[in-house]
């Protein structure tokens, strides 16, 4: 464990070395916008003082590639719904039933074992004006709250910067292989990891002298040095922490099968576990799966039950460890599929999708209006609830933060915890 692995690539200019080192630590593309207010941060303890509802979490999860919301919530009471799909339809006696109109795809026995519980919060019809079919484009919106505006700071960013207009130390963790714009932040610099256990142990050889040159050098007199230092200094403790977070975390707990999505869950828990400070976590289930064009029977069961599963242990893990009350978790993708299958047994991009919210203190149920399987857009779901108004209620109700400030624009609260 105590081996460093650098691999030898192609030779870095120091700038390039530099760049890439702190990108390694998952702190670079912030570095422009924190630069003014990052040294003072970094000399910040990690106590609550100032911060709003220090107790609460909030852990979003992307279901990347646009899930076909009508085969997950399947509206079998719509005699539409089986004219429109008449090969890739649910059977009505196949589903898990929500009530006489909705039922859940087989494969989601996670979502109806939260659902029955009370702890999961279905929001229909989920999207916005003029929408966009492209995957970059359309998750752009989503990652960032603000449609068609060009805005640089995600919407988790710019939360965490008014949860705590200070920087902290891991405020805000991004389970990726790269950052998400969703957790872009003025004030904060994500702690962006994919592997715990080689965090900060693999990358360019180039890396080695330049990170030893930068630790220790804190009380530098050159500011950009002192600074630097310091972002070297929290990056390395903290990748420390989540090597030794993960290393001695276990869990009796079920997440399904051994993949990615449930593997990224089992690292929240265990830094959540661990008593990392992180109010804002983001995972992504990766790699355009859900894009299901072609084939789409077989292959979005999988899916489904892929994500399901890891989705329900998490929230059991949570209760084990006694966070269960402090956790709320969304759930959401870029855009839902058309309401018509296509010649390829599969469905195309297509607008307004079903968004999740699961946790204890979530009012379990329905929200917002169902979407019309008749009165379409070529082929395209007509939106019934504002998306913003999913990131309202979370960012309102349930961290507390002011919800126009951040949205830049106000949208009615679903009113989705109790």
């Amino acid at each position: 464990m105590g081996v460093h692995i650098f691999k030898r690539l192609p030779r870095l200019n120091r700038r390039e070395a530099l760049q890439q080192g702190l990108c390694g630590l998952g702190v670079s593309a912030g570095l422009p916008l924190i630069f003014g207010r990052a040294a003072q941060a970094m000399a910040e303890d990690e106590t609550s003082g100032g911060v709003v509802n220090p107790e609460r979490i909030l852990v979003i999860v992307e279901l990347d590639g646009g899930n076909d919301g009508l085969n997950t919530v399947v509206p079998y009471g719509d005699d539409a719904y089986y004219r429109h799909r008449p090969d890739i339809a649910i059977a009505a006696e196949d589903l898990r039933p929500i009530d006489n109109h909705f039922g859940f795809h087989p494969s989601l026995a996670g979502f109806e074992r939260l659902y029955k519980d009370g702890k999961f919060a279905l929001i229909h019809g989920c999207g916005y004006d003029n929408p966009i079919l492209s995957h970059f484009a359309a998750m752009g919106f989503w990652h960032t709250g603000v449609p068609i505006a060009g805005e640089k700071l995600g919407w988790i960013g710019r939360l965490g910067d008014k949860l705590s207009p200070e920087g902290r130390e891991n405020f805000i963790v991004n389970v990726a292989k790269q950052q998400s714009l969703a957790v872009r932040s003025r004030v904060h610099s994500p702690l962006v990891f994919d592997d715990p256990a080689r965090f900060l142990r693999a990358g360019r050889y180039e890396q080695t002298p330049l990170l030893g040159t930068l630790t220790g050098t804190e009380n530098s007199s050159q500011p950009t040095l002192k600074f630097l230092s310091g972002v070297a200094s929290s990056a390395l403790k903290s990748a420390k922490f989540v090597r030794e977070a993960w290393a001695t975390y276990s869990t009796p707990v079920n997440y399904g099968l051994e993949l990615p999505i449930s593997q990224d869950l089992r690292k929240v828990a265990a830094l959540i576990d661990a008593g990392m400070p992180t109010r804002l976590f983001y995972v992504q289930y990766r790699n355009n799966d859900f894009d299901t064009h072609v084939h789409q029977v077989d292959l979005h069961a999988r899916l489904l039950a892929y994500a399901s599963d890891p989705i329900h242990g998490f929230v059991k893990d949570m209760d084990r460890i006694g966070r269960g009350d402090d956790v709320t978790m969304m759930v959401f993708t870029e855009f839902g599929r058309r309401v018509p299958e296509n010649a390829s047994g599969g469905t195309d991009h297509g607008t307004a999708t079903p968004v999740y919210v699961v946790g204890n203190k979530v009012k379990g149920g329905q929200y917002g209006g169902p979407v019309s399987l008749t009165e379409l857009d070529d082929g395209n779901l007509l939106y019934t609830t504002d998306y913003r108004r999913v990131y309202a209620s979370v960012i309102g109700d349930w961290m507390g933060a002011d919800a126009d400030t951040v949205l830049k624009g106000h949208f009615e609260s679903l009113r989705l915890f109790g």
